[in-house]
């Protein structure tokens, strides 16, 4: 069995269904990460930055290695109904198991399987200074869409990548090319213009970015545009046409567990049970405070006057200044008035 052939059934026996390869060099696409990151489009994620050096060339911190395997597990499921209420809307990557853990396993299998085949790796999903989609990119187990994400073409943008290093040569794959062509659907459908431009994303501007690694509250301007999303958001994926009909996963662990919050439950849960009720899913990472600064927000979207007391019970009163100031905006979110939607068209916040 040669290397590729040894390679890709260990990937398969670790639990990878997809795997593709791609010779070691300076990394793909760094003179397009370097300009993003010299135009401050990483907003206050300074773990990007400081990890530049490796994620432009992996040498830095392997230099034996020769190849690149890029894996990928899909995540997506269907959404399921709204449960109506007061709700709040959670991108599918997190309605299931934290994905840290779930790959993360995986890789640490193929990794000991790699080990007992002489074989050095080293990588990650999501954790090491490794810049996965430009290295799926060049080993064309997608290409890089417009909103910046790793696309499956014809099938998928749903899916986590994680890529190990190893130190032996492989005939790379081919890289797929551009797959977008004139299709600017993902940019017109940014609630919040983060999308400045083809491959251009401005996290300063993103929801993903204010509710998930942002400590602060999101300018005033962008707030009303967060409608009900309160971890994440979809819309540059779901207005993709190569997400028509993705493929849902056999993965237990990625059921659609959290795919809707229940505002009022996020606002009256105490802080060290809300983190504790989250704990092993992606939504822990933004914490109580900011589950509590996001579900105000699209509680204040929402326009639901019954929600006033919520607000004025659980988030005035709360320790945290960004919780209070979120609960104020959404007091006067929910009195203030709103344009008549266009004829025919659904009211929604």
């Amino acid at each position: 069995m040669d290397d590729r052939a040894l390679l890709s059934d260990l990937a398969a026996r670790a639990g990878f269904s997809t795997v593709r390869f791609t010779a070691v060099r300076p990394t793909p696409a760094r003179e397009r990460l370097d300009a993003w990151l010299a135009r401050g489009r990483h907003a206050d994620q300074h773990w990007i930055a400081a990890g530049r050096d490796v994620r432009v060339d992996p040498r830095v911190r392997v230099p034996w290695a020769k190849a690149a395997m890029v894996l990928a597990v899909s995540h997506h499921h269907r959404r399921p109904p709204d449960p109506g209420g007061r709700t709040g809307m959670v991108a599918s990557y997190a309605w299931g198991r934290d994905y840290h853990n779930l790959v993360g396993k995986r890789l640490r299998r193929l990794r000991r399987l790699l080990d007992e085949a002489g074989i050095r790796s080293w990588g990650g999903v999501d954790t090491a200074p490794i810049f996965e989609r430009a290295w799926a990119d060049a080993a064309g187990l997608g290409f890089s869409g417009k909103n910046t994400m790793q696309i499956v073409p014809g099938t998928t943008s749903f899916f986590f990548l994680s890529v190990l290093f190893v130190d032996r040569p492989v005939p790379p794959d081919r890289p797929l090319g551009d797959h977008c062509g004139t299709c600017v659907r993902c940019l017109t459908a940014c609630p919040t213009g983060a999308l400045r431009g083809p491959h251009e994303l401005d996290a300063a501007r993103c929801i993903s970015y204010w509710t998930i690694e942002a400590t602060d509250l999101a300018p005033e301007e962008l707030r009303p545009a967060f409608g009900r999303w309160v971890f994440g958001c979809d819309d540059c994926q779901t207005a993709c046409p190569h997400n028509h009909d993705p493929p849902d996963p056999e993965e237990d662990d990625l059921l659609p567990r959290h795919a809707w919050l229940d505002l009022d439950e996020i606002l009256s849960s105490p802080d060290d049970a809300l983190d504790a009720r989250f704990t092993g899913t992606p939504l822990r990472r933004a914490g109580a405070v900011g589950l509590k600064r996001n579900a105000l927000i699209a509680l204040g979207n929402l326009g639901d006057p019954g929600a006033e007391r919520a607000i004025h019970d659980h988030a005035l009163r709360h320790l945290s200044p960004v919780v209070q100031e979120a609960a104020r905006w959404a007091r006067v979110r929910l009195t203030a008035p709103r344009p008549a939607p266009p004829h025919g068209a659904s009211p929604r916040p």
